[in-house]
């Protein structure tokens, strides 16, 4: 029988100019789908496991036609409720060299900020089910989502499902003391915490050492005292931190570090990979669903942190917000490190 997993917050539609066209010189958007636990979902069904997505959408065609895009690659939305009247947007700028890449958000009122808890039998949804993944956007995005996300984490809890979170901290959705005073206490629920600096900082005060992400200069021994401070100050069963130094908009390292109960009691490193990038935004995401699916499925938590890494390193090269890469190509990755070579 499949694994299961529930994953719960907001898809919205991605509206990205074309190529690396800057927002005053297109005339024209490429529109997608996109959102941090869609994404999830998303790559979790092409790995093989049984994905249901969380969210509440409009009943008119265009939250019909966000409904289909995780719909078409496997995700369970059963569990979606039909309502409001809009879907969220994001609008896209890809950056390149050292032009970053910008994301403007008009989602202010999408039907997911106004969805009450209970709108859902969380009890329903979590009965059978294996994991459950949030991240720090959700409760962002108002009270009613936030007071919603609380009761699933509770249900989810009695029920004996793994809980993942990301941190995730959105500076345009909220400020560092809101976050801090809301993510603390929803901690307690948390088995597995996925963060980086920025997240683990703003999201709940931890400091990883002297890290210059911007300046491509990573503290290591400061994020493995990072990891065992976030552990043992909330009791998580795992502790993984994605590690990105950033040379230009164009040109990433990226590796990870996890620390754990069972194979990683003293924080290690993954391997690391040097990126040239089609498409940064769902990265993070494409890394918690590689670990999720590696924690669940892989022999040792070494091996999940491998392969969630590889699967994250396949994504930056993948247009849209969705990581569509099978087991296969990732686990491929992780044994050759990555020639690029064509397969023929």
């Amino acid at each position: 029988m499949k694994k299961q997993v529930v994953t719960f917050g907001e898809i919205m539609l991605r509206l990205a100019t074309p190529g690396f066209k800057r927002f005053v010189q297109s005339d024209e958007f490429e529109a997608t789908y996109g959102g941090g636990e869609a994404n999830v979902a998303v790559a979790l069904s092409g790995y093989g496991l049984q994905s249901y997505f969380v969210t509440r959408l409009p009943k008119h065609e265009i939250g019909e036609a966000a409904m289909q895009a995780v719909q078409r690659f496997g995700v369970n939305t059963d569990y979606v409720v039909r309502g409001g009247d809009r879907v969220g947007i994001y609008f896209l700028e890809t950056g390149a060299s050292q032009r970053a890449s910008k994301v403007i958000y008009d989602r202010a009122g999408s039907s997911v900020s106004e969805m009450d808890s209970s709108m859902i039998n969380w009890d329903e949804v979590f009965a059978g089910k294996t994991w459950f993944h949030w991240t720090g956007i959700t409760p962002a995005l108002g009270e009613k989502p936030r007071l919603a996300l609380i009761e699933a984490c509770k249900a989810a809890k009695k029920a004996g499902v793994t809980i993942s979170c990301d941190l995730n901290f959105r500076a345009k959705l909220w400020t560092e003391k809101e976050a801090q005073s809301v993510m603390n206490p929803l901690m307690e629920y948390v088995d597995v915490c996925i963060a980086n600096e920025e997240d683990a900082q703003k999201s709940l005060g931890f400091q990883a050492g002297s890290t210059d992400v911007e300046g491509a200069h990573l503290d290591e021994k400061g994020y493995e005292t990072l990891a065992r401070e976030l552990k043992k100050a909330y009791g998580f069963k795992t502790v993984a931190i994605t590690l990105r130094e950033s040379f230009s908009a164009s040109h990433n390292g990226w590796s990870a570090m996890l620390h754990d109960d069972l194979d990683c009691k003293d924080p290690v490193r993954s391997t690391r990979y040097d990126i040239t990038i089609v498409d940064r935004v769902g990265g993070g995401d494409s890394f918690a669903s590689g670990l999720i699916y590696g924690l669940i499925s892989k022999d040792n938590t070494k091996d999940a942190l491998e392969f969630a890494v590889a699967a994250s390193c396949m994504k930056h090269t993948i247009p849209g917000d969705f990581n569509l890469v099978r087991v296969d190509e990732v686990e491929k990755l992780v044994k050759s490190g990555g020639s690029g070579r064509v397969e023929r």
